[in-house]
Parts: structure tokens; C-alpha cells; sequence
């Protein structure tokens, strides 16, 4: 992990890969910007095939999945055959899914290229595709065999990806780390422009907090569901809006927002929530667009976090801690919603 960390495991990497027929999934993006980055893990590798998604959650369907498994079976794919998802989170569920169920699972490693994906997205074996109806909605649990987050890579990232990406360590500031909260409202200027000093630790931080969480709860039966925070609603959001209006991490931004309400509502200090709402106002959300309150509660609960007993809230309770909050009646969530999908920076009374 860090400035040229891809560097740095080249030779465990170039073992992993020897001998081996190797699927390389990407997007045209990333390779246009990095592919010469991988150029050294080839010398050993058996057959190299670099297998082309689309960018963004367009690549998340079970048609681009089912191409790729056709692909690789043409192309020789055995069941010690090796993957490498090289590119942002899209990229990377999509091919740890891929992975999964090629031949009832390969290997594989992740190689994120995004700020979202090297502090989230690429790190505790989630995979999925999205159906019409909500996301992540088909996928399994597929650990990677090593997530390799090399930090020159955000160095090409436009300020809206950066803020994506940042909003994701701002949700694992709030709820598992008061160190890494303090951290980015010292230097979010400065994490903004993409400043590859700022970015390591911020980076490193926010990985080592969701590894900790993941490993005490590989199978999200307990402590890892914190890692939802945000996501009830943002992943509503993006289903509603149908995945084209808000960048993940934008939609998450809103979902915390909305959490903080709740949150409040349940006793949470005010002045915590305040800090909370200056920081993610600080990370210059796009405005909300219009979205109707039913299509947003109806994509809730199409959510794949739903239980037969309602969906789970994660909510803080306190700077750096978590709770998961069941029992929150529809009504009290519709009765928000239609005040916060009108005005989402309206305080709580």
C-alpha cells in the first residue's frame, strides 16, 4: 500500500502469476492511463488476456459477467487460472464476482486504481452485479488473495472522483475512527487537490479500519454491517436515479446526511452531528436531484441488507462509534424523506 506499491510486489506477484493463463479486467480508461504499470507481471505469466468492461456501474450486469465467463472458457481458463481487476470499484465487483463462479471460483487479485475503490470498495471479498431493480444484488462473498492499492494511480483522478472517494473514508471516520475524522477535517483542501502526501495515510487509515471490522466478521453477521453506514439510502438513491445522476460516493454522502437525522432523532450530541454535516459539506456534494420519496422507499426495499424483519439502520452513536439500529418504522422513514429529498442540509428541529 502506497506510492508504488505495485512496484514493491512485483516479485510475489510475478510468482503468483507464473506459469498461469492470465485474465486481465479492465476498463479502456485505466489501460489508456496504466497499463504500462503492469507490464513486468507478464515475464512469468502463461497466456495474457486482457478482458475490456465498460466503465462505471454500466459494467455491473449479469450480461457483462456472462460475456466475460464466455470469454475465458474460449480462451482456456482453468480452475488455477489467475484474474487481476485492475481499475475502480465497478471494476473490481464485477470481476471478484467473475472470479467467484468461474468454475466454482479462481483466484484472484485486486489492483484499484480509485480512491473509492483503495479505501472501500476493493477490500473485504464483496462482489456483485447490479439488476434493474436495485444493486449488488446478485454477488458472494470472494476474498481476494491480496489488494495491491498503489497511491500514484490517484494521481490521474478528476476532484469528483477524489471527493467519491473521500466520502467513503469519511464514513469510516465517523463511525469506526475519531483519528482519521480530525485527520480529513485538517486536510481536506489539500486531499481534494489530490495531494499524494495527504492521500497515504488517509488511504492507509481507512483500509486498516475496514480490515479490522472484516476480519473480526468475514460473513457480515455482526460488526461489518457498520460498514453500512450511508449505504441504506445512498444505494437507494442510485437505484431510484438509475445509476447515472450521483457517483457512489455522492449517493453515500446523502445517505450519511440522512443517517445523522436519525441519528439525532435518537439522541446523538448535536454538536457531533453538526461536525459531521461541516465535514461532508466541506466535500462539495452535487445537489440532490429530483427523486420521488416512493421510488426512493420502494428501492429500499429491493435492498439487498432487508430482512424480513425491515432494514437495518446504521447510525452514530457517538464520534467514532456505531450502532445498528432495527425497529425504525416506515412511517418515521417516509415522514423524513419527504423533507429531506426536498431541502437534505435542513437541521433537525
Amino acid at each position: 500500500m502506497g506510492h508504488g506499491a505495485v512496484r514493491e510486489r512485483t516479485e510475489s506477484l510475478v510468482a503468483w502469476l507464473a506459469g498461469r493463463t492470465v485474465f486481465v479486467i479492465s476498463s479502456p480508461p485505466v489501460r489508456r492511463l496504466w497499463e504500462p504499470a503492469l507490464k513486468e507481471l507478464r515475464q512469468d505469466a502463461g497466456q495474457w488476456s486482457v478482458l475490456d468492461v465498460p466503465d462505471g456501474e454500466a459494467a455491473k450486469t449479469p450480461a457483462e459477467a456472462e460475456r466475460l465467463w464466455g470469454e475465458m472458457l474460449s480462451r482456456g481458463g482453468k480452475r488455477d487460472s489467475r484474474l487481476i481487476a485492475f481499475g475502480g470499484g465497478s471494476v473490481g465487483d464485477l470481476a471478484g464476482y467473475v472470479a467467484g463462479c468461474f468454475l466454482r471460483g479462481i483466484e484472484y487479485v485486486q489492483l484499484p486504481t480509485t480512491l473509492l475503490a483503495q479505501v472501500d470498495a476493493a477490500i473485504g471479498g464483496k462482489t456483485g452485479v447490479n439488476l434493474p431493480a436495485g444493486k449488488n444484488t446478485v454477488g458472494l462473498f470472494h476474498h481476494p488473495a491480496e489488494v495491491v492499492a498503489d497511491t500514484r494511480f490517484l494521481s490521474t483522478l478528476p476532484e469528483p472522483e477524489l471527493r467519491s472517494g473521500l466520502l467513503e473514508a469519511v464514513k469510516m471516520a465517523i463511525l469506526l475512527d475519531r483519528e482519521l475524522f480530525e485527520r480529513l477535517e485538517d486536510e481536506l483542501g489539500l486531499l481534494l487537490k489530490g495531494d499524494s502526501e495527504a492521500l497515504a495515510p488517509v488511504v492507509a487509515a481507512a483500509a486498516r479500519a475496514k480490515i479490522g471490522v472484516v476480519e473480526g466478521d468475514p460473513g457480515e453477521a455482526g460488526d461489518r454491517q457498520l460498514l453500512n453506514f450511508g449505504h441504506t439510502l445512498g444505494h437507494a438513491l442510485e437505484s431510484a436515479l438509475g445509476y447515472g445522476s450521483l457517483r457512489h460516493g455522492e449517493a453515500v454522502g446523502y445517505g450519511m446526511l440522512f443517517a445523522l437525522r436519525l441519528a439525532q432523532r435518537r439522541g446523538l450530541d448535536p454538536g457531533i452531528v453538526a461536525r459531521c454535516r461541516r465535514l461532508l459539506e466541506r466535500c462539495r456534494l452535487p445537489e440532490l436531484p429530483h427523486v420521488a420519496v416512493e421510488d426512493v422507499v420502494a428501492a429500499m426495499g429491493r435492498d439487498k441488507k432487508a430482512r424480513e424483519s425491515g432494514l437495518p439502520w446504521v447510525l452514530p452513536s457517538a464520534l467514532g462509534r456505531g450502532e445498528v439500529a432495527a425497529g425504525i418504522e416506515e412511517s418515521e422513514i417516509c415522514r423524513e424523506l419527504a423533507t429531506f429529498l426536498t431541502d437534505p442540509w435542513h437541521t433537525v428541529g
